[in-house]
């Protein structure tokens, strides 16, 4: 009997409380539309709560109550995930009520909605690239804040996240095998980010990318791509001493010091060949140009043979005279 109490007693609050929502969702009165949502807020009922401060949007608009239904809204989103939404609606809080006590928190937890809003590494960063702008943008403003506090670790988190990713781009580069462009990206993100953490990790990339390019160079760019591998070797040992990238490093320049050497002797052995082909090359030229000059003199000699004829037949042809004039005698 006792549980068959408690049960009609549990079914009785469930229905009161549907029947409250359902209830404040069809009523026009605002304080009792008011009352609901801020029970449902109390209750963390976000998406209840949210559905009545949607309709409370333009019944309280003028009010003394307009700013904690946005404030609330705001908060609502926020527990609910909808980070962008809630971002917005925090700083529209922030700009719209600047003299309210809550304007500080409002706009920090723009920025904070900003940061729960970014995306992870391997997708889309302009998310990122936003909220740390957000978040600059309170620190900025509200640089003796006692939120400020973790404001620059939050700002530092999400920069690593766009260091990573460049990083990534870089390390992807030289899994595919084009080392050329795994230098560059890589190169690009000791430029864009000097404090980097990933620095060794940068640099043990782009010594084994600059290796890479050396030994499989063209052979125009093969002493360039040597020495610039060579270079970058030592500058690992300095930057990185006593360490496993330095212990690489070394490797790589002895072998890179062999390469060089056998390139020497490829490269004489090259030189030597063209040099014999430029001039095989060079006599077989004279041969033509002298077969062309034999063959202009044959031609010349003909044509003034032909002429020399012309002229014979020409001046015979004035040495002649006319036959005599033929008369006829009248009869």
């Amino acid at each position: 009997m006792k549980k068959y109490i408690l049960g009609l007693f549990a079914v009785a609050v469930v229905t009161s409380c549907v029947s409250q929502q359902e209830r404040a969702m069809r009523s026009a009165d605002k304080d009792f539309i008011l009352k609901a949502a801020n029970e449902n807020f109390a209750k963390k009922k976000w998406k209840n709560a949210l559905a009545l401060y949607d309709r409370l949007a333009n019944l309280v608009a003028g009010t003394d109550d307009f700013p904690n239904v946005g404030f609330n809204t705001a908060y609502a989103n926020y527990y609910d995930k909808s980070y962008k939404l809630a971002g917005h609606q925090f700083k529209n809080f922030a700009v719209s009520f600047p003299k309210d006590p809550r304007a500080e928190e409002a706009a920090y937890m723009s920025a904070l909605c900003y940061y729960e809003g970014s995306m992870d590494y391997n997708l889309d960063q302009s998310s990122t690239e936003l909220a740390i702008n957000e978040l600059q943008d309170f620190l900025n403003n509200y640089p003796n804040s006692e939120r400020s506090k973790n404001i620059s670790q939050l700002i530092d988190e999400l920069s690593y996240k766009l260091e990573f990713k460049a990083y990534e781009n870089g390390r992807q580069y030289f899994k595919m095998g084009d080392y050329k462009a795994a230098n560059v990206a890589l190169e690009n993100v000791l430029e864009d980010f000097p404090s980097t953490k990933l620095r060794s990790k940068i640099y043990d990339y782009i010594m084994k990318s600059r290796y890479e390019l050396a030994m499989k160079s063209v052979y125009n760019l093969k002493d360039e791509r040597i020495e610039s591998a060579l270079t970058y070797t030592k500058l690992v040992e300095k930057e990185l001493p006593n360490t496993e990238y330095s212990k690489t490093a070394a490797d790589i320049r002895e072998k890179l010091e062999k390469e060089k050497q056998n390139f020497v002797i490829v490269k004489k052995q090259t030189e030597a060949r063209m040099a014999a082909l430029t001039a095989r090359q060079k006599k077989e030229a004279e041969k033509l140009a002298d077969k062309d000059k034999t063959d202009q003199q044959i031609k010349d000699q003909i044509s003034n043979e032909k002429k020399a004829m012309q002229l014979q037949r020409d001046s015979a042809a004035l040495k002649t005279p006319p036959p005599a004039a033929t008369f006829k005698i009248q009869r």
